[in-house]
């Protein structure tokens, strides 16, 4: 795969020197390339984004939950007196 987009990139370059649109759309690819490849489909199999995202957001949350349960804790049994 990667030898194609160098392949690819490397045929738009030349076609450049007939056509400054081609050195453009070489551009953009590189871009995308370097972009999209870096923090996209690139990492997956490198222990997956979405799973570290999950986890973060899990422990962020979990943190979250230790650090205030005690006031929802009051704030629960102060409205259950309130109603019996």
């Amino acid at each position: 795969m990667i030898v194609l987009l160098v392949v690819l990139i490397v045929a738009l370059l030349g076609f450049g020197f007939l056509n400054p649109v081609w050195w453009a759309a070489a551009a953009v690819l590189i871009f995308g390339v370097a972009h999209y490849g870096r923090n996209g489909a690139g990492q997956r199999g490198q222990g997956g984004t979405e799973y570290r995202d999950y986890r973060d957001r899990r422990d962020r949350q979990d943190r979250w939950d230790r650090r205030y349960r005690r006031q929802r804790q009051g704030r629960w049994n102060r409205q259950d007196e309130q109603h019996h």
